[in-house]
């Protein structure tokens, strides 16, 4: 069960991005994930005729490891982590690790 995942709001703790909040938008495998308005980079792109796109500069969304983020906990409105809880139907949750809440996906 992966702790985080797609739609969660997280908070960037390392690297140059320290400190930025963002929405999951993709897992790409299963330790990378691309969060909104983190770790962009600058690319630059030829002009396309044939698909009608001119070239320039843009903005592209980078893969970032899911160790260097956290779960953004709205309650305290801090970074926390996160457990796994079983419930009585045989059935895992999610949990923050500092209240023991549920996180709702």
């Amino acid at each position: 069960m992966n702790k985080i995942r797609k739609g969660d709001q997280v908070i960037v703790t390392t690297g140059r991005d320290k400190g930025k909040r963002g929405t999951v938008s993709l897992r790409v495998d299963e330790e990378r994930i691309v969060v909104d308005g983190v770790n962009v980079a600058k690319k630059h792109v030829k002009p396309n005729p044939l698909k009608g796109s001119t070239g320039g500069v843009v903005d592209k969304v980078m893969p970032i490891h899911q160790s260097n983020v956290a779960i953004y906990n709205a309650a305290t409105g801090k970074a926390d982590r996160v457990g796994i809880k079983l419930l009585a139907d045989g059935k895992k949750v999610r949990v923050f690790k500092s209240s023991g809440e549920e996180i709702k996906a």
